[in-house]
């Protein structure tokens, strides 16, 4: 196989680098501070916190200014300290940063954090010293962290931020944040106000070395992180990202992300700040998908998701019971719980029986799912849940509670939902919409007192879509163990791309295209060229009327807007005619010697027309998309998108989110087409664009599919230089 055609400079790097080991940079049992000072806020906080919160390994100061700081020795150079540490934490002007790394690497420290910022996000020599500090880097054989980072931590090991101010609590959310700012200051602080902690929180920085995907890595494998969050801007490898990710699904652990550049505004934000690409976020939006990433909207929702998928099991299935003390309320979660895909069998039988015995609800006639237990029903609660938690019908358990959080009564309700969650086997969700300041500001109201142990959720949407996570999360980790992993799919499209040689640079010639897609098994349209009006009269008279004339020429790709095209030529004469008008139209805009000839095709009008393709993409290399083709591209507007490589399942999933799928089920004209025909072929143009990296765009525009199948009447090849 030619070097140029597969594995090119244009696919993505290595995706399958090994895990990271990263016990140094979380746990370290010694640490050096190069730069330390207590008049530094960055150095000076970051000690204040590292021996605050908990840390019982040695410390060492490095700064020659100084001679002792925190009742420590303090060493003129890392060469001067008496061990080889774990951890050294580079808080130094930029221009001595490099040598400080170079002095660590050399000395066997596996792991820097470099706080100093003024790298690539800054200028030109910014970027020129974050240039070098790779090298030195991965000469000297040491890790790094950052630069232009805000810290790390771990609740179990240690605090090495100047931005935390508590002490971090264990727990099992896991958080890569290429923000350092918000990783601390906002995800960290808004969580632990509600009692939502972390097990580890890395800002990443400019990630000259360690990346975010390799923090995700690394995460997913420890175990006391049971979900991975991540704050993404822009990934320089998303091919890896997107590999760990999916590993982590695979093996059980979700991911969650809030990946910003959905507006103009924000990418061109990113790449002032990062100088990173947010890329195109339809491709993010597949790429997600793809891997069982759940896109979360906003910081918040992040967190009250990670809180459910660190508090419960996830669902056995996807029927739900609602309990409300509110009508209105039960009503309002009714609609929301459709909107999100739920299922709320109806409460009915012995449950139901039960339930219309317990005096207190004063009910008549039945219950509702969602059952409007009205506020009387908050005094029995227990005997709720044994009649409705024993029920087979449900797999997870929603009580909404419209009352105040702070009075006696909440005294009461508080420890019954404590107790009902803790001897539940599946999963049970409180929703408590009441009153939350308490008369007494120093008294710790009951909501919170019960939200110490299970998540408390004060708005009905966040709580389903909590519920919704740990349900989507199951579908997407079975989706994952039921395919191929991209690796593999990778390196199949890979081997089915080892004979093609292509030539780079241009369009290719209708030729040169069919052979391409012939080697795909991607059917396309009986093609003859003809080269005088005499072969195009005999081809079109073979080919059997009616027939179709196009310009095939490589300097001429976008044939129709040059009139190079006639559609329903019906006798040899008119095919003759039709000839010399392509000729002629093709020659106001190209030279002769540009033109191979004149392409005749049966025309093909007894089908739906469907498009595919393969685009460029700056972040990803390639996208691919499919959709409803011919004149309903522009009147729907509608299209899918897929990031390769993917499987057969993918490609369903896309043309089904598109109105492809029902103008194919449901035809007025004829009798229903194959869906899974046109999956097929999307499918097999995936594997090209995974294979063959000369390729930057396919343009199969219409795709007619027809009861034989789907068959491309026109295809765009262009080639990468």
């Amino acid at each position: 196989m030619p070097v140029d055609d597969v594995g090119n400079g244009n696919s993505p790097p290595d995706s399958s680098q090994p895990v990271p080991d990263l016990d140094p940079l979380f746990d370290p049992k010694s640490v050096a501070v190069v730069g330390a000072s207590p008049d530094s806020f960055y150095s000076g906080n970051l000690v204040e916190n590292l021996l605050g919160y908990g840390f019982d390994g040695t410390l060492y100061p490095v700064n020659p200014g100084r001679e002792e700081v925190w009742d420590r020795q303090c060493y003129d150079d890392i060469d001067d300290i008496p061990e080889t540490v774990d951890l050294v934490v580079v808080s130094v002007p930029r221009e001595h940063v490099v040598g400080v790394v170079e002095s660590a690497g050399e000395r066997g420290v596996p792991v820097a954090l470099i706080l100093t910022a003024g790298f690539a996000e800054a200028d030109e020599e910014g970027s020129a010293l974050e240039s070098d500090l790779g090298e030195v880097a991965n000469e000297a054989g040491i890790r790094v962290v950052g630069p232009n980072c805000i810290g790390v931590m771990a609740s179990e090991g240690a605090t090495l931020t100047s931005t935390c101010s508590r002490e971090p609590q264990p727990g099992g959310i896991g958080l890569v944040s290429q923000s350092g700012a918000l990783a601390f200051t906002t995800f960290f602080e808004r969580a632990a106000d509600n009692d939502a902690h972390f097990s580890h929180i890395v800002s990443t920085g400019n990630e000259v070395d360690l990346t975010a995907a390799d923090y995700v890595a690394y995460l997913a494998e420890q175990d006391d992180v049971d979900v991975v969050c991540t704050y993404i801007e822009g990934v320089d490898d998303p091919e890896r990202f997107l590999r760990v990710a999916e590993s982590a699904v695979r093996n059980g652990t979700p991911v969650l992300a809030v990946k910003i550049g959905s507006s103009e505004l924000a990418e061109a934000a990113t790449l002032s700040h990062t100088g990173s690409l947010t890329g195109d976020d339809d491709a993010w939006e597949a790429a997600f998908d793809q891997t069982g990433v759940e896109r979360v909207p906003d910081i918040p929702d992040l967190l009250a998701r990670a809180s459910a998928h660190t508090a419960y099991d996830d669902p056995d299935g996807n029927s739900v019971c609602i309990a409300s003390t509110s009508g209105g309320l039960a009503s309002l979660l009714a609609d929301m719980a459709a909107e999100r895909g739920f299922a709320l069998p109806e409460i009915d039988g012995k449950t139901e029986r039960e339930l219309l015995d317990i005096e207190e609800l004063l009910t008549y006639g039945g219950f509702n799912n969602p059952a409007d237990i009205r506020g009387y029903g908050a005094h029995v609660l227990p005997e709720i849940a044994d009649a409705v938690i024993d029920d087979d019908a449900f797999d997870a358990y929603v009580f909404a509670i419209g009352l105040p959080g702070v009075d006696k009564r909440a005294e009461t309700i508080a420890s019954d939902l404590e107790t009902i969650a803790a001897e539940a086997d599946d999963p049970v969700y409180v929703l408590w919409t009441g009153r939350k300041e308490p008369d007494d500001p120093t008294e710790t109201p009951p909501y919170v007192r019960l939200r110490e142990s299970i998540p408390v959720y004060e708005d009905p949407s966040r709580c389903l879509d909590a519920l919704a996570s740990t349900r989507d999360f199951v579908t997407a980790h079975d989706h994952m163990t039921d395919q191929p992993s991209r690796g593999s799919l990778a390196a199949d499209a890979r081997r089915a791309a080892a004979n093609i040689n292509l030539p780079r640079g241009r369009v290719l010639t209708w030729e040169e295209s069919e052979d391409l897609l012939n080697a795909y098994n991607i059917p396309v349209v009986e093609s003859r060229l003809a080269t005088d009006v005499d072969e195009a009269a005999a081809a079109a008279d073979e080919v059997g009327f009616p027939v179709v004339l196009k310009i095939d020429s490589p300097a001429l790709p976008h044939r129709t807007d040059v009139g190079a095209v006639r559609l329903g030529v019906d006798s040899v004469e008119a095919a003759r005619d039709a000839y010399e008008e392509v000729m002629d139209a093709a020659l106001t805009a190209v030279d002769a010697d540009d033109i191979e000839g004149v392409l005749v095709q049966p025309m093909l009008d007894d089908g739906v027309e469907a498009i595919a393709g393969i685009a460029p993409d700056e972040v990803f290399g390639s996208l691919v998309s499919v959709g409803p083709g011919g004149v309903l591209v522009e009147a729907l507007n509608e299209s899918a998108t897929l990031v390769p490589p993917f499987s057969r399942a993918d490609a369903q999933v896309a043309v089904e989110k598109t109105a492809l799928a029902s103008l194919l089920r449901d035809r007025r004209d004829g009798p229903a087409l194959s869906v899974d025909a046109i999956v097929d072929l999307l499918t097999r143009v995936g594997d090209l664009a995974a294979g063959v990296d000369a390729v930057a765009e396919l343009d199969l525009n219409p795709i007619v599919v027809t009861e034989d199948g789907p068959i491309a009447v026109d295809a765009l090849v262009r080639t990468r230089e």
